[in-house]
């Protein structure tokens, strides 16, 4: 899949295709469901099915203290669309310039101009422009002037529930993880690169990978059982996602220690699927009730796994 950072590396070759605009965090069912329609309009066309982000997110620009956690990130997304069939992914870096056009030079700049699109699926909700000025409207009579067709995102329902980013971000925080995974059409994971740590689970008996987070905040937390799937294979083990309070810790990230491994991963990526929830996280008195405890999480989350290889066996 074609990936293009920045409206200034829009080349004339990338004129002409059928597009939709949103976040897409998570890539979860109900954007499966737009994507399918994407592709379906962009072979009618016979043109390039694409997809326009936002990098940051909106409102990690416009209220960075209270934008919601992250589910997905923009390689995670990059992946996940194009799993689905994507040929092409805008990413426009959101920034106080861009909010501050106008919706009549977003469409006639950008959709019309730069991309020529050809039709636009977009959600009857879906605001843009300076003072978001621009709605669904105003994009239908333009494409009337400028030639593109223009339809609507219907909302797509499980079990007579609107999926959203929001819902399942909710049932991630409320230790929802079958219900998360339902509207996300797979289980939650987290991907990220093996960093350096102080090596702390080392001393303690529990040597772990250790992932950062980078700019999100997650929208889950604790200790959690966990598939951890690797270019060497699949392995499962028990994580810690959080600030790490007893050896004060303040950046979050995430931590894995990876059962009956001993493989150098250092620089890798690694995916590390969440099972269950053993504990919250919590802050312990001493280095020693904290290895006490992580023996206990150890043993607990080896007997969820024995239990859940059996029952996918």
């Amino acid at each position: 899949m074609q990936l293009i950072r920045g409206i200034h590396n829009i080349k004339p070759a990338d004129h002409g295709c059928v597009l939709t605009i949103g976040n897409f965090d998570g890539v979860h069912l109900g954007h499966r469901r737009v994507v399918t329609a994407l592709i379906e309009q962009a072979k009618a066309l016979n043109c390039v099915p694409a997809v326009m982000v936002f990098e940051p997110q909106p409102q990690e620009l416009f209220s960075p203290v209270t934008a919601p956690a992250r589910l997905t990130r923009l390689r995670d997304k990059y992946a996940l669309l194009a799993e689905l069939g994507v040929e092409r992914l805008i990413c426009v870096n959101f920034n106080h310039a861009f909010a501050s056009q106008t919706a009549e030079y977003f469409i006639e700049q950008l959709l019309v101009k730069q991309l020529g699109i050809k039709h636009l699926i977009i959600g009857d909700d879906f605001r843009f422009g300076k003072n978001r000025t621009g709605d669904f409207k105003m994009l239908s009579q333009a494409g009337g002037q400028f030639g593109f067709g223009v339809s609507d995102t219907a909302s797509f329902k499980l079990d007579d529930c609107r999926i959203s980013s929001t819902e399942i971000r909710q049932a991630l925080e409320q230790d929802r993880l079958a219900d998360a995974q339902g509207m996300l059409g797979r289980p939650y994971s987290i991907h990220g690169r093996v960093f350096h740590g102080d090596k702390r689970g080392r001393e303690l008996g529990f040597p772990t990978a250790n992932i950062k987070l980078k700019r999100r905040v997650s929208p889950v937390s604790g200790v959690y059982a966990v598939q951890v799937n690797s270019k060497a294979g699949t392995y499962f083990g028990v994580a810690n996602i959080g600030s790490r309070p007893t050896v004060a810790g303040i950046r979050q990230q995430l931590e894995v220690h990876i059962f009956d491994f001993n493989q150098d991963v250092y620089g890798q990526i690694l995916e590390v699927v969440l099972l269950d929830k053993l504990r919250a996280e919590r802050k312990f008195n001493s280095l020693q009730e904290l290895t006490e405890q992580i023996n206990k999480d150890s043993q607990q989350a080896r007997h969820y796994v024995t239990e859940y290889q059996a029952k996918m066996a």
